[in-house]
């Protein structure tokens, strides 16, 4: 096997690591003189090898900042493509909560103006708490996509009667007879005749009604959003603005039988460039949409739609960063990388896309930054052997371990679905979730114990 050359960063260890680098998501990050991760909020500095150290590891550190200067400049292109391209139409953002449903992540983006998706009960639940506590402007809209079970259509049903704005989207024609009688707004999804360049297999979209049954359908005088999803991470910008392009042609057919139709709801898998690579950028997509839409609306004469667009992981995925310590090495005879680092949490139970989509990391780390570096494997503290990330069979560059010194790892980007999926394989810990703002750390969520677990699988006060 060739041996592998190692590149010498020189003295440039910012750009080395891909950091400070906007189209990335990596400008708030920066390497301290002493070879340490940080990241800078306004003047406030958080260096995340201290974090890890005081704190304890495994460890997932949320910044609330990132989240609300992601919205703002989403928000911001689109009004100002807008009013650029003199736009008629309205944007509306809305967040889905599937995404991440940490009241850290939820709160500080209704209060930078995000609307709201869910896709069940209990999501709906949440909201509802949301609602009741008065945490929540009265004029933040909700929409419900997912199956609807009859618990679900009936907290709708409720939330409507005490004045929410929420708005039904039908999925399936199970759900038409029931909603037909709602008395508030409703919307249809459509399952697109593309394909999309992402994880998605369009082949077999179970969701939505397909555009031969949604052109069928008789008139529903409360129809108001035409809704559509093409996956999640897609690939090219060509594949986002095929999906507006052939959604705008039903929904010009729509809306001549159905003149209460007013919004286009272009749902989410807005990609990030999780590989920090050359990516299209938010700006860039935001502008062609508008452009798009008003050239297809002016040409068939009629009204610019509304725009709604559900873009989750592009918001919150770099708001959050995991940490791990590297427990112990084990020397690889013949591989991409040379050895393995152990470390003391699991790939398969806090970032459950490393083993389901096997999906790719930026990993590097948080303290040693300057040192000399090495091909290397990560493995998880279960007993499974599927328990490991390898970029892809590649291999990480990270420090050469030394004795009587800690070295800490940190996966950026890892603040979008791994919550939602996470697990308690071989019981061991969820991380510790911590919140840096406004150079203040609280601790969000303690580390679990082996008794609160335990009490998760019905292990209550002793063995009974």
């Amino acid at each position: 096997m060739a041996k592998k050359k190692i590149k010498k960063p020189g003295k440039n260890w910012r750009k080395f690591w891909k950091l400070g680098v906007d189209e990335w998501n990596t400008q708030f990050f920066n390497v301290s003189k002493d070879g340490e991760l940080t990241v800078t909020e306004g003047h406030h500095i958080y260096n995340l090898h201290d974090i890890a150290s005081k704190y304890g590891t495994p460890l997932q550190v949320i910044f609330p900042f990132i989240l609300e200067d992601r919205l703002k400049d989403l928000i911001g292109y689109f009004q100002a493509y807008m009013k650029i391209y003199g736009y008629k139409g309205k944007f509306f953002y809305h967040y889905p909560m599937k995404v991440n449903q940490n009241k850290e992540f939820i709160l500080p983006l209704l209060s930078e103006g995000a609307n709201l998706e869910v896709t069940s009960a209990n999501e709906l639940w949440l909201v509802k708490k949301l609602w009741e506590g008065e945490k929540f402007n009265s004029k933040i809209r909700v929409l419900c996509n997912g199956p609807k079970t009859e618990s679900y259509l009936d907290l709708i049903e409720e939330l409507r009667g005490k004045g929410m704005n929420i708005v039904p989207i039908i999925e399936g024609p199970e759900e038409i007879e029931r909603l037909l009688k709602y008395r508030g707004d409703i919307g249809l999804r459509v399952d697109l005749n593309i394909k999309a360049d992402t994880h998605w297999d369009k082949k077999f979209d179970r969701f939505g009604l397909s555009e031969k049954d949604i052109l069928d359908l008789g008139k529903m005088k409360n129809l108001k959003i035409l809704h559509y999803h093409m996956g999640s991470q897609i690939k090219t910008q060509k594949s986002i603005f095929e999906g507006v392009k052939r959604a705008f042609g039903l929904y010009a057919q729509l809306q001549k039988t159905h003149p209460n139709l007013d919004t286009l709801d272009i749902g989410g898998g807005f990609g990030i460039p999780y590989e920090k690579k050359k990516f299209y950028t938010a700006k860039g997509v935001s502008s062609k949409i508008i452009k798009i839409l008003k050239n297809l609306s002016d040409k068939a004469g009629i009204r610019h739609p509304n725009l709604v667009v559900e873009w989750g992981q592009y918001i919150v995925a770099p708001a959050e960063i995991t940490i791990y310590k590297v427990l112990s090495e084990k020397i690889i005879p013949k591989a991409n990388a040379k050895s393995w680092y152990v470390v003391d949490g699991s790939f398969m139970n806090d970032l459950k896309d490393t083993w389901a989509i096997h999906q790719k990391w930026h990993v590097i780390p948080a303290n040693n930054m300057h040192g000399v570096l090495k091909t290397t494997w990560l493995a998880g503290s279960t007993c499974d052997s599927d328990d490991k990330y390898t970029a892809g069979g590649n291999y990480i560059l990270l420090p050469k371990l030394h004795a009587n010194q800690e070295q800490f790892v940190a996966v950026l980007d890892t603040g979008a679905y791994q919550d939602g999926l996470s697990s308690h394989h071989c019981l061991l810990s969820s991380p510790m979730k911590i919140v840096a703002s406004d150079g203040m750390i609280k601790i969000a969520r303690k580390r679990e114990t082996a008794d609160s677990i335990g009490k998760m699988f019905g292990w209550t006060n002793g063995i009974h």
